[in-house]
């Protein structure tokens, strides 16, 4: 069974600790929800765990190894995949061109090999008519887009930074369904920042609460939601 696992992960930059000690296990299959209030640190958790930022102290394992020194490129190798909360498509390129970008920088396959995997991903999330350019996709076909060339990398761990951004509530719902599906069918373990509260409860297993880099907290939304620690660092919102 795939697993992360970090150990008192910790990123300074100058005299600011962006991540604070945060200890995390997510395993294959598990949907983990990720909030915090705006400068919480979860985009600078994902960064560390995907190799893009180096950390202070701590480390990073996955399914046992330790890929703390391990860079980002061979991360993503290994199964660590993630979207990014600012999205820039290859614009020259078709929406399956896009796609087929993960199959032949991270997998290696061959312009042909790739162009039918990635017909296939894209079939799978729903996505159609392949040879159009992204300026001309909507958002969810863009979401989708991403997504698939996160899971070209074949991942065993996914993040999903903010993907839900944007979308309207029929989008969001099929949205969720897609991501659930893609825990379930691929044995992934998936992790979804998200300020939508109503998404968190509608997908996740269990959340994890940042606040000024410091994990405060862990489980389900149920106990997470009761949690003065958490209501004081929400002060008042969505929680």
């Amino acid at each position: 069974m795939s697993e992360l696992r970090l150990e008192n992960l910790t990123v300074r930059f100058g005299g600011l600790v962006a991540v604070n000690g945060v200890n995390l296990t997510m395993k294959e299959g598990e949907i983990v929800g990720i909030i915090g209030p705006n400068g919480a640190g979860k985009t600078t958790l994902i960064n560390l765990i995907a190799g893009i930022y180096s950390p202070t102290a701590g480390s990073v394992r996955l399914d046992g190894e330790d890929v703390t020194k391990v860079p980002a490129h061979k991360r993503a190798a290994m199964g660590i995949g993630r979207t990014f909360q600012l999205i820039h498509p290859l614009e020259d390129l078709t929406l399956l061109e896009n796609v087929m970008t993960g199959f032949i920088f991270a997998r290696r396959l061959s312009i042909p090999k790739a162009r039918k995997a990635a017909a296939e991903l894209c079939a799978d999330l729903g996505l159609s008519l392949l040879n159009r350019r992204t300026s001309t996709l909507n958002i969810l076909e863009i979401k989708k887009m991403e997504i698939a060339k996160a899971l070209a990398n074949d991942p065993k761990v996914l993040f999903l930074d903010e993907v839900m951004a944007g979308l309207n509530a029929a989008e969001t719902t099929e949205a969720i369904a897609l991501i659930r599906r893609i825990a379930k069918d691929r044995g992934l373990a998936v992790g979804v920042v998200e300020h939508v509260m109503g998404v968190i409860t509608s997908l996740t297993n269990r959340v994890i609460v940042l606040d000024n880099g410091e994990l405060i907290a862990d489980g389900p939304y149920s106990e997470v939601s009761a949690n003065e620690r958490v209501k004081t660092a929400y002060l008042g919102g969505a929680l």
